[in-house]
């Protein structure tokens, strides 16, 4: 088959013109890579060419693990070409390859059309987006980003009497790329290209002032449109930087194509990935440490907050799980079945910057003795509890941790320690009860969740367990005091703040776990839980619409209250300024608040409990 009509049969040159079909072939010429060669290196030499897989296959690798494989018609190359930014990954022949080579010039000219920009698109975000367990890439995706939370600086002007030289130095003191300059008509931008293209490659003096070389006007691009949408523009426009103004058209920083093609060294994909890949327990933990940034940026680009709280989980499962992998490396291969199992609010997958640990693990012994074998995963739990605290995920003050006893133990144990909590609830408090009730396995070849389940759907049936959990549900309150429309914490260390999380996020969950559990339902996420429960008549909708409105609602107010925390360098902590919140979110809280209130009087008068 002779080269248009190969290329006629795939993205992005299926739709292209005959005429510029037959230029892309003028400009291409093919090129033979043998088993094992590579093609591009990570992080080496840009690339120069757009690349099309002729016949055989090619590999990308992250550093050593191969994350995809490119066959018949593929395309590589682009991004790099594109950002001038080193290859993401390294290429590689995965058998004997041929290739189309096609010119930089070229292929640029190619993206520019309809359906480059549409392939661009959608390559972009395949390579971008690996499953990540049951969260909705479409949710996360970082091409979907607001350019908004690119911003990490004012822009730097010039006036347009500046010369040349003056704006080199500016932008070599400032470290930028480009220089706003104000006309009375309107803004105008320089960039270290203009330098380079428009007065040394023509020979012309740095004493030229940059008024006679500027772009003007500036084309800008409203701080809400999307990443994806700013690239297709660049792309449209050839050019590299793009001011972005705000709602009142005030200009509040300028985005490159450099920005926006490296976005994907920030997306949860890739710390998970790097997290999965670590050779050894210090390297798994330095990746892990990348979290905090990672959901920054996610909170920045206005994802769900439940869904961060879901990202969040699902790095701490790759860390444990990677943990637990290097553990029985050490220590050996495990003397029988086990699982260790995520707790509370990992279990639930809603976790934020400041969390702890919640674990336990389970095995089973056979006919051995529990603790002929249980020695070996006192190790094994150290082993992961201490390294989990190294990466920033401290102990649970209670010791809801593998590395105690109390929480380790064979399924019989597990199984004695579940009917005896629900026969006898007093012997232990609500606080444990609330996290040991909340339970998933994250890894290890034990079905231990089944025999659980079955306990829990045995709940009802245990009237006294049920008011047990009830109680713990109601007895506290949201907070009472106000200020300025807000509800705070009305005394204490914590006095004129919100506990954002003790005194609302918490209070939901109670209450849907106790709906759940007397239903017998084994879900253990607090909005599935809300939905369940109109499906059998414990709550109303309006109540359920309420309580998940007002959960979203405080999940987002301690998201962003972290964030704020971690870009300016604190420790991140649960405890919101009122002062930060705009009026109608302190409305929307207490609205929350009450909304919650109701919810638990309503309980308490179902179980009979006074509050």
């Amino acid at each position: 088959m002779d080269i248009p009509s190969f290329l006629r049969m795939y993205p992005p040159f299926e739709e292209l013109e005959e005429e510029r079909l037959s230029n892309v072939v003028r400009h291409t010429h093919i090129e033979f890579f043998p088993a094992g060669q590579v093609i591009l290196q990570q992080s080496g030499e840009p690339a120069r060419f757009l690349y099309v897989v002729r016949t055989g296959a090619v590999e990308l690798i992250d550093e050593d693990q191969v994350v995809d494989q490119l066959g018949e018609g593929e395309v590589f190359g682009h991004p790099s070409m594109l950002s001038g930014l080193g290859p993401s990954f390294t290429v590689r022949a995965h058998e004997d390859a041929l290739c189309y080579l096609i010119d930089q010039e070229t292929a640029e000219e190619i993206m520019k059309t309809q359906p480059g920009l549409a392939f661009l698109s959608a390559s972009l975000r395949r390579r971008m987006i690996r499953a990540v367990e049951g969260i909705d890439p479409e949710k996360v995706d970082p091409w979907k980003t607001p350019v908004r939370a690119l911003i990490r600086r004012p822009p730097i002007s010039a006036p347009p009497t500046f010369t040349v030289r003056e704006a080199a130095e500016l932008m070599t003191r400032q470290k930028v790329s480009s220089l706003l300059v104000q006309r009375p008509a309107g803004w105008g931008i320089v960039t270290d290209r203009d330098l380079r293209s428009r007065i040394l490659a023509l020979g012309r003096s740095p004493d030229t002032i940059i008024g006679e070389i500027l772009s003007f006007p500036a084309f800008t691009v409203d701080a809400a449109t999307i990443v994806a949408e700013v690239i297709a523009l660049m792309l449209e426009l050839g050019v590299h930087h793009i001011p972005v103004v705000d709602e009142d058209g005030q200009i509040i920083g300028v985005v490159t194509h450099t920005d926006l093609m490296a976005l994907e060294q920030k997306t949860p994909f890739l710390l998970k990935s790097a997290i999965e890949r670590a050779p050894d327990e210090l390297t798994a933990v330095e990746a892990a440490l990348g979290l905090g940034k990672t959901v920054c940026s996610l909170v920045e680009a206005n994802v769900d907050p439940i869904d961060i709280g879901h990202v969040v989980a699902v790095a701490i499962d790759s860390l444990t799980k990677r943990l637990v992998e290097l553990g029985i490396r050490r220590f050996g291969d495990p003397p029988c079945k086990w699982a260790w199992l995520a707790l509370g609010s990992e279990a639930r997958r809603e976790q934020a910057l400041l969390t702890d640990q919640d674990n336990a693990l389970a095995y089973d012994p056979g006919e051995a003795a529990a603790d002929a074998v249980d020695p070996y995963f006192e190790k094994l739990a150290n082993h992961v509890n201490v390294h989990l605290e190294q990466a920033g995920i401290p102990r649970c003050r209670a010791g809801v941790i593998a590395a105690n006893r109390e929480w380790r133990g064979s399924v019989a144990e597990w199984a004695f320690r579940f009917k005896r909590w629900m026969t006898d609830p007093g012997r232990v408090g609500s606080a444990f009860t609330g996290i040991a009730f909340d339970y998933r396995s994250v890894a290890g070849p034990l079905d231990v969740e089944q025999a659980l389940d079955e306990l829990i759907r045995t709940a009802p049936r245990e009237p006294q367990f049920l008011r047990h959990l009830g109680r713990g549900a109601v007895e506290s309150k949201p907070p009472t005091g106000f200020l300025k429309d807000a509800v705070v914490e009305a005394k204490g260390k914590s006095a004129g703040t919100l506990d954002v999380k003790h005194g609302g996020i918490t209070l939901i969950t109670n209450l849907a776990r106790v709906y759940a559990v007397s239903a017998g339902f084994t879900e253990n996420r607090t909005v599935s839980r809300l939905r369940e429960a109109v499906t059998v008549g414990h709550i109303e909708e309006e109540t359920r619409q309420g309580l998940e409105e007002s959960f979203r609602l405080m999940w987002q107010i301690r998201l962003e209250h972290q964030t704020r925390q971690v870009r300016g360098g604190l420790p991140p902590d649960d405890l919101v300024d009122p002062r930060a919140l705009g009026p109608l979110t302190r409305q929307g809280l207490k609205e929350a608040f009450r909304m919650i209130e109701r919810a638990q009087d309503a309980l308490a008068t179902e179980l009979g409990l006074r509050r």
